[in-house]
């Protein structure tokens, strides 16, 4: 079994930056697929970020690509989710999720078997 927690959101201005933090226990990261989703009110899940268990290979959604990072600390067993220009539609509760060792289909909320409980973010424009 494997146990997420997010943490780092909160209240920042159009073009902050934010670094959400995934700490994950029960197994370690280096063996996972780690994502990064969000859900705005009103609004579907949708794809954030996610790096595969092999290699160095990341993956992100359009509307964030090149402003967001995924990055992983095997010493830590941790996941990070590094935002910067933030703009007013990031704003959503973000999940950390993982799965084990899949390799494919990260973009895809099922594919993912153990979710986190969510960290809010605010971007105010």
């Amino acid at each position: 079994q494997v146990q997420l927690v997010e943490s780092g959101g909160g209240l920042v201005q159009a073009g902050g930056s934010l670094r959400l933090s995934c700490a994950a226990s029960g197994r370690t990261v280096i063996t996972l697929d780690m994502g990064w989703f969000r859900q705005a009110p009103g609004k579907e899940r949708e794809f954030v970020a996610a790096r595969g268990w092999y290699g160095p290979s990341t993956f992100y959604a359009d509307s964030v690509k090149g402003r967001f990072t995924i990055s992983r600390d095997n010493a830590k067993n941790m996941v990070y989710l590094e935002m910067n220009r933030l703009k007013p539609e990031d704003t959503a509760v973000y999940y950390c999720a993982a799965t084990g060792g899949r390799g494919a289909g990260l973009s895809r909320s099922t594919t993912y078997n153990y979710w986190g409980q969510g960290t809010q973010v605010t971007v105010s424009s």
